[in-house]
């Protein structure tokens, strides 16, 4: 069972897995801060410097606070109960920015791996078998 094992963990496929998904977890976490520290903030500047991580609507009070909250973790804190749409906001401009990011590397990647057709070979001259075959041909074709 363990020989089995062995065999089945050291395929190609699994290591290229493995090396994918921990690529793809450093990816992430470059995309998050990208969205959370770059682009986000230059979106907030320019629709009026909202930020869309505390954008949230109260469906009830907390109970350790009452209402207004000046931020969404301070509702949290308070217990109250809040739909935050603007993580949802977050979330969806992340994958968008992930989307394309991957479309643009496997484009790139398959632009790479393109080989360009082969140029047309030349062909070659007639063989004397075949130039004396055609004479033959043409011979009994005038008959």
């Amino acid at each position: 069972m363990l020989k089995e094992f062995k065999e089945f963990a050291m395929k190609g496929n699994v290591v290229d897995l493995a090396v994918g998904v921990i690529i793809g977890a450093a990816f992430g976490a470059i995309v998050n801060t990208l969205v959370s520290d770059v682009l986000m903030p230059l979106i907030g500047l320019v629709s009026g410097g909202m930020d869309f991580s505390n954008m949230y609507v109260l469906l009830k009070e907390g109970t350790k606070t009452p209402a207004p909250y000046s931020s969404l973790a301070a509702a949290k804190e308070a217990g109250a109960v809040t739909l935050a749409y603007g993580l949802l906001i977050n979330t969806i401009v992340n994958f968008l920015i992930v989307a394309m990011s991957l479309f643009v590397v496997i484009k790139a990647m398959n632009a790479a791996q393109r080989t360009p057709p082969p140029e047309p070979a030349e062909i070659p001259p007639p063989s004397a078998e075949q130039v004396l075959l055609t004479q033959i041909r043409d011979l009994l074709a005038r008959r």
